[in-house]
């Protein structure tokens, strides 16, 4: 293969010895003097504008960076410190706090029975809506989490869209008293 390669090799420099032999002077030296010119705007465009083009690039989404490790820097330092703070205690259940809870969103319970950490409430055509923005509120602020959920709709009625019937066990998270 290799001698392959070298007569293949010396056949393409005959030909082209042969194409510059048969050039005039003048079109030798704008053959020489084109061929400069291709081969330094192919090493510029290669080698020496993606060096510049990327150099700008950073200079200018350098300051940006920086103010964002900054950034994130601050929020690991709140966030380590905020680690070492105990967790906030969250007041035991009570049927009254319940009930306030759930009268501030317009709910009102056909029944409620608060046992230690557990809690069971049943509505009876109570606005879908109104029950998924209590539920969520319970989760965030007195650590409620759904345990057992019943919700059904009130079948039959005409007026009763987005009216829903619904059976709740809910549970205090641990770490809360």
């Amino acid at each position: 293969m290799n001698g392959k390669a070298g007569n293949r090799l010396a056949g393409l420099r005959a030909s082209a010895d042969g194409f510059w032999s048969a050039r005039t002077e003048q079109e030798r030296r704008f053959l020489a003097v084109g061929g400069i010119v291709v081969g330094l705007a192919l090493a510029y465009a290669v080698l020496v504008d993606p060096a510049l083009t990327g150099r700008e690039q950073l200079a200018k989404a350098l300051p940006q960076l920086r103010q964002e490790t900054a950034e994130m820097q601050a929020l690991a330092a709140q966030a380590a410190q905020l680690g070492t703070q105990p967790a906030a205690q969250v007041q035991p259940l009570s049927r009254d706090m319940l009930n306030a809870a759930l009268a501030a969103r317009g709910l009102n319970p056909q029944n409620l029975a608060v046992t230690g950490d557990y809690v069971k409430v049943d509505f009876k055509g109570v606005p879908f809506a109104g029950l998924v923005t209590w539920l969520d509120a319970a989760r965030r602020d007195e650590r409620l989490a759904v345990q057992e959920a019943k919700i059904g709709t009130q079948g039959g009625k005409e007026d009763s869209a987005g009216l829903v019937d619904a059976t709740l066990t809910l549970r205090q998270e641990a770490g809360s008293r």
